[in-house]
């Protein structure tokens, strides 16, 4: 049990950092209450939070090199536990954007890949893999159970207590630190690439916005954006913008390691096969899973009329199963190698998405969706206990931190690709199926059509069909039988909505299997033996 107690501190540090994303997304309304303010305002915040991660998630790592990472996990902690705080008693949305989106998300961008590194760095062989299998269930449940616990805490008593909670959750943690053992210091000094940092952060962050806001600004055609470009939207502008940082950060970093300098990221990992193969499987992951939380809850509360509580009830087989299987992902590597695992999942989570599709109906069928939850759990766990795994043993040990803030990176860029993305491809599929619908219902005229189309192009937002209705009897120019109508419309379109949503996810998930070339196909005693001969003696474990 004594080899445990490390993975016992970092497993409740990588839950706590998931933890609270998935709280804030059910307590929106409660959030706009207290606030007095708008939904695009908390939108916008819940925005920061993965912007500024997926920023300096890179630089995260580098400083874990530079002065410690166990030493840097515990300076993470503590940033985030003053954010935590102080979006506990937080009075104003800017102090809440203070504090939960850029204290926390920097703290986070601390912790992380120290994390994946302290991990690596603890155990090695068979103990290694169980111990990212658990990191792996860990996170998926923290994401599970963050809309049940947050449901239930927003429901019955306040969100803000959530977030003290988690002051004291990090205390814990630092309490029992001395668990983790110490890491051997960096062989030579290093430095900090600040000009690749601030490359890096630049680029990502703005292709981070513009995904995000592609719902908002529109991708060609513009919605609602603050400025257009040539009168197109600007969100391919931005992508595009930045885009060219990430290229001149390349550009740069080459020239540094030309230099004999210390980059912020040696392009030499982009050459490593199993990396690239695990990075992109990774993203694919997280923009399925993402992309999934969602829609899911959209369709339990939106549709169904579910409170947060209740959501979070549903969501609980996905907890269960995908905790489960990440630990026991390493009892199945004595009959299958790596490959086959994370393929498997990609089936198995193929299968589940197909699932949901049939079991989205307007009418909930309770075990068919429990079982489709159930089994996405299922694939989502057979990928954890793998590809975090994969990522840092494809390195050796100096090049943790590095490797590690490339996970991370990958994961919240995947998470928010999978939000906006998913998301677009809901209110296009929505907006298309409403059009078609009331132009082809006969109960509806031409007059009444032609208002629906133009408030369609304005834009269309996911609401309850309750209030559409509402909409509609303070509208005295349509009739009420045509109101009615409309209403009927809107319902059948969501569904439509939903499930297109769902079947994007099922496509990115088939086209994963195009990334797994790469992951190890052998038993990982054979593995280890393989890279002994290409890189020369093993590294030094932990």
């Amino acid at each position: 049990m004594n080899r445990w107690k490390a993975l016992v501190v970092l497993g409740t540090a990588q839950f706590l950092m998931v933890l609270d994303a998935s709280v804030m997304n059910v307590s929106i309304s409660q959030l706009v209450e207290d606030f007095d303010t708008e939904v695009t305002a908390i939108q916008a915040v819940i925005t920061l939070y993965t912007l500024v991660m997926a920023a300096f998630m890179l630089t995260g790592g580098k400083i874990g090199d530079m002065f410690g990472r166990r030493r840097v996990f515990i300076v993470g902690l503590a940033v985030y536990a003053v954010g935590s705080g102080l979006t506990a008693v937080a009075p104003t949305v800017g102090v809440l954007a203070l504090g939960w989106s850029i204290i926390e998300g920097l703290g986070a961008a601390l912790v992380l890949p120290a994390l994946a590194a302290l991990v690596a760095g603890s155990y090695s062989g068979r103990d290694r893999a169980v111990a990212y299998g658990v990191i792996g269930g860990l996170a998926g449940a923290g994401i599970a159970v963050g809309p049940l616990l947050g449901g239930w805490v927003t429901t019955y008593l306040t969100w803000r207590l959530v977030f003290a909670g988690e002051v004291v959750l990090v205390v814990l943690i630092l309490v029992f630190v001395r668990w983790i053992p110490r890491q051997p210091p960096p062989a030579h000094r290093i430095h900090l690439d600040t000009v690749g940092a601030a490359l890096s952060a630049a680029g990502l962050a703005l292709v981070v916005l513009a995904v995000l806001q592609s719902g908002t600004w529109g991708w060609v055609q513009p919605r609602n954006p603050p400025f257009t470009v040539l009168g197109f939207a600007p969100t391919l502008f931005v992508v595009a913008l930045g885009g060219a940082l990430l290229y001149l950060f390349f550009l740069h970093e080459r020239r540094t390691e030309a230099r004999g300098r210390e980059p912020l990221v040696s392009l030499h990992h982009f050459g490593n096969r199993v990396l690239r193969s695990g990075l992109a499987t990774l993203f694919n992951q997280n923009t399925v899973l993402l992309g999934l939380f969602f829609v899911i809850p959209l369709y339990l509360q939106v549709v169904q009329g579910l409170n947060a509580f209740e959501t979070g009830l549903r969501l609980l087989p996905v907890s269960v199963t995908m905790l489960v299987a990440s630990m026991c992902g390493t009892r199945l590597l004595r009959i299958a190698s790596p490959r086959t695992i994370v393929r498997g999942g990609l089936l198995v989570l193929l299968a589940a998405t197909l699932w949901l599709i049939a079991a989205i109906e307007p009418d909930l069928h309770g075990a068919s969706f429990a079982g489709s939850m159930a089994l996405l759990g299922l694939g989502m766990g057979m990928l954890a206990s793998q590809l975090g795994n994969t990522v840092q043993s494809s390195v050796q040990e100096g090049d943790r931190s590095e490797a590690g803030g490339l996970q991370y990176t990958a994961q919240n860029l995947g998470s928010s690709l999978g939000t906006a993305l998913i998301g677009a491809i809901l209110i296009g599929s929505l907006a298309g199926a409403v059009t078609t619908r009331i132009n082809e219902d006969p109960r509806i005229s031409d007059a009444v059509a032609g208002q629906s189309a133009v408030r369609i192009e304005a834009g269309l937002s996911f609401v309850p069909a309750d209030d559409v209705a509402t909409a509609l009897a303070s509208q005295p120019e349509i009739p009420p039988q045509e109101a009615a109508a409309l209403v009927e419309s809107y319902q059948s379109a969501q569904i439509t909505g939903l499930k297109a949503a769902v079947l994007a996810c099922s496509g990115i998930t088939a086209a994963s299997f195009l990334f797994t070339g790469g992951i190890p196909a052998g038993r990982p005693e054979r593995v280890v033996r393989v890279r002994r001969s290409v890189t020369g003696p093993p590294e030094r474990q932990g």
